[in-house]
C-alpha cells in the first residue's frame, strides 16, 4: 500500500498564470470540477497545460518496465514538484521519491512521503539534524543521502551529535572524470565509507552515482561496473548484506536494468524522473524506449504550451505571445505541433519553427504553405520537462477532447 499524501489545497484566482479569473478564489478541486473546455473556458494564452491520456501511459510505462526488471524505483520530483503526481508514482509502485535539495526534502516530507533519497552530498547542519529529529520520531520514515567527502562525513556526523537514536544513512556518491560531484575512484569511494563507518550517528547504506551525462552505451556499462565493484568491496569490508546501489537518469535506463535488475549482492534503486511528463524533445530523441521492444512511442509528450499568434509583420515571421517567462528553452526551443485557427480548424503546424525568444515573444519562421494569421493558436511540445514545470504554479490537467479534468499545483 503506497503513501496517503497530505495535498495543500490550493486556489486559483487572478494571480493564476494563463486563466482570466477576475472573480472570488476557488480551490483547485472546485475549479476542476467545472469541466471547462480549454477553447471556451476561462483561459488567456498562453498556457501550460497536461493530457491526462499521455501523464497515465508514462506513469504506467515505467511502473511495468522497473517491476519486470526488479527494480526499485524512486522517481525524481524534481521534475514536477507535484503531490498529485507523486501520489501517482506511489500508487503505481514507486518504492520512495527522490529529491535532489534540501527544501525539496522538506516539501516532499510535508507532503507525507515515507521514503525520500536525496541525490546529492547534504552538509548543512540544521537541514541534517531536522532529518535526525524526523527519524526519531517516526520510524517509518526512510531518508538516504550523499557523501563525496571528509567535509561530509564530518559535518553530518558533528551535525547529529549522538550515538543513540536512529543513524542517518549515507551513500558514498562515485563520480566520473571532469563530472560533476562524486569520488572519482575506488579508493576515494573505500576511504569516504571508512569514515561514515568511524562517525558515530551515521550508517553505511551504500554507493550512487549518476550515469546520464555519459555519451554511450559502453561508458554507461562500465560506469555502473565500477559501482558494482565500489559495492562489492563495501559490501566485503564492512559486511554490508545487501548495500544500496542507485542510479537513474532517463536515457539510460535500459542499460541500468540489464546491468543491476534483479541483482541479489544490491538493492538497486533506479532514480528517473523526466519520463513522468517525457518531451517533444530531448528525451523524445534519447529515450531508452528507442532501443527497446516496446518502441519509441511508449512513452509520450505530456506537456502543451498553447500560445496566440499576435503578429504576422512580413511574410515567412510570426510572432507569437509565449516568451522565456513562459517556455524553458535549455535543451532546444519548443517544438509547434498544432496551429488551431479561428474558425477552429485544426491543422499540424508542419515546418513551423522557433527560432528565438524573447521575454514574452517567440519568433516564428512560416513556410510557405502554411497559412498563419493573429488570432490563431499553436500548440508547442517541449523539449527537457524538468525545467517547464517550474514556470507555472498552477496547471490544468485534460482529457483528450481537451476539457479540464484536473488541476494540478506545482512547488518550487
Amino acid at each position: 500500500m503506497s503513501d496517503r499524501l497530505s495535498i495543500p489545497q490550493e486556489i486559483v484566482d487572478w494571480r493564476t498564470k494563463g486563466l482570466w479569473w477576475p472573480g472570488g478564489p476557488v480551490t483547485l478541486d472546485e475549479f476542476a470540477a467545472r469541466g471547462d473546455h480549454l477553447f471556451a473556458g476561462p483561459f488567456t494564452w498562453p498556457l501550460m497545460v497536461l493530457r491526462a491520456s499521455a501523464l497515465d501511459r508514462n506513469i504506467a510505462a515505467l511502473a511495468e518496465f522497473t517491476e519486470r526488471h526488479r527494480l526499485l524505483f524512486a522517481p525524481h520530483g524534481k521534475t514536477a514538484m507535484s503531490p498529485v503526481l507523486t501520489q501517482r508514482q506511489l500508487d503505481a509502485g514507486a518504492w520512495g521519491i527522490t529529491a535532489a535539495t534540501a527544501n525539496q526534502v522538506l516539501d516532499f516530507r510535508r507532503f507525507g512521503v515515507n521514503r525520500i533519497l536525496l541525490a546529492n552530498e547534504l552538509l548543512d547542519p540544521k537541514v541534517l539534524r531536522w532529518v535526525a529529529a524526523e527519524l526519531d520520531a517516526d520510524p517509518g520514515f526512510e531518508f538516504l543521502f550523499y557523501a563525496d567527502s571528509s567535509e561530509g562525513v564530518s559535518v553530518a556526523s558533528q551535525a547529529v551529535e549522538r550515538d543513540g537514536g536512529r543513524p542517518l544513512r549515507v551513500m558514498v556518491e562515485r563520480g566520473t572524470p571532469g563530472g560533476r560531484t562524486g569520488c572519482r575512484t575506488r579508493d576515494q569511494v573505500l576511504d569516504v565509507a571508512r569514515e561514515v563507518v568511524r562517525a558515530p550517528g551515521l550508517e553505511l547504506a551504500g554507493v550512487a552515482g549518476y550515469e546520464g551525462s555519459l555519451g554511450d552505451a559502453e561508458g554507461v556499462r562500465g560506469f555502473l561496473n565500477d559501482l558494482l565493484g565500489d559495492s562489492v568491496a563495501l559490501a566485503t569490508e564492512h559486511h554490508l548484506e545487501r548495500p544500496v546501489l542507485s542510479v537513474g537518469g532517463s536515457a539510460w535506463f535500459d542499460v541500468v536494468a540489464e546491468e543491476i535488475g534483479g541483482r541479489e549482492d544490491v538493492l538497486p534503486i533506479l532514480r528517473s524522473g523526466a519520463y513522468v511528463a517525457h518531451d517533444d524533445g530531448l528525451y523524445r530523441r534519447t529515450t531508452p524506449y528507442n532501443r527497446l521492444p516496446e518502441g519509441g512511442d511508449a512513452l509520450a509528450g505530456a506537456l502543451e504550451l498553447w500560445a496566440q499568434v499576435t503578429s504576422t509583420p512580413e511574410p515567412g515571421l510570426a510572432i507569437a505571445a509565449m516568451g522565456r517567462r513562459e517556455a524553458n528553452f535549455d535543451q532546444g526551443f519548443p517544438i509547434p505541433r498544432l496551429l488551431r485557427r479561428a474558425d477552429d480548424t485544426v491543422v499540424p503546424a508542419d515546418g513551423v519553427e522557433v527560432t528565438n525568444l524573447n521575454d514574452h515573444h517567440a519568433y516564428l519562421t512560416i513556410p510557405g504553405n502554411l497559412s498563419v494569421r493573429p488570432g490563431d493558436l499553436l500548440s508547442f511540445g517541449i523539449s527537457h520537462p524538468c525545467t517547464a514545470f517550474d514556470r507555472w504554479q498552477v496547471i490544468p490537467v485534460v482529457d483528450d477532447e481537451y476539457r479540464v479534468r484536473e488541476a494540478i499545483a506545482t512547488y518550487f
